[in-house]
């Protein structure tokens, strides 16, 4: 069917993301730095992405272009709005905090993070604590022995498998050797493993 859609000039795109925003139905999105419309069947010829673009680069044209699909867009918005939702099972999640039995260790895949981790990398609620029990310290700033109360959590508990999640800083290194000693002390033998995470927000290899 011919009907009202935005077209986007990439050339006078600066990538700035505005309109991706002012769009409501979810029909722009951001490909390789650039403005993008997605679906046509996502624009409703509105135009709420005109006026928040600052390089003038939308426009309405007539063409070609699938009907606008309300349920499909409204299913797109249900989506989005299930992976924006925290990935956090539990609370608390300090490890001074948290006790050594509770019923969401069981069966559980622990997540031992230093506190710094969660800001430095953006995809840490989808890539790390999804699916696991979040441990979460730092022993620069607390005195406690990390060790001791981990191996209790971890000897006391059907834990399946210990992932620690740390900065590339010299102190983060106690979060790791007290995760390390714990399971040793623990006398069990589980499946871990240790990811680095730079100050640039990158994992380390």
């Amino acid at each position: 069917m011919i009907r009202r859609v935005i077209q986007i000039e990439e050339d006078k795109c600066n990538g700035c993301g505005a309109c991706a925003k002012a769009c409501h139905e979810g029909a722009i999105g951001m490909v390789n730095g650039k403005a993008k419309l997605m679906r046509d069947d996502y624009c409703d010829g509105l135009g709420d992405c005109l006026p928040a673009c600052p390089m003038d680069a939308i426009h309405f044209i007539e063409r070609e272009a699938e009907a606008y699909d309300e349920a499909a867009v409204l299913k797109n918005k249900e989506e989005k709005a299930k992976a924006e939702r925290s990935r956090l099972r539990q609370w608390p999640v300090q490890i001074k905090l948290l006790p050594v039995h509770a019923p969401f260790y069981e069966g559980a895949n622990l997540l031992i993070a230093a506190d710094c981790t969660a800001y430095a990398y953006a995809k840490f609620h989808d890539e790390f604590l999804k699916d696991r029990v979040v441990l979460v310290g730092c022993p620069k700033l607390d005195s406690t022995d990390y060790a001791v109360k981990l191996a209790e959590i971890i000897r006391q508990n059907e834990v399946q498998s210990i992932t620690v999640v740390r900065m590339e800083v010299p102190c983060c290194g106690g979060l790791e050797m007290a995760a390390k000693r714990a399971l040793e002390e623990s006398g069990k033998r589980l499946p871990w493993q240790v990811i680095t995470v730079g100050t640039d927000g990158t994992i380390r290899e």
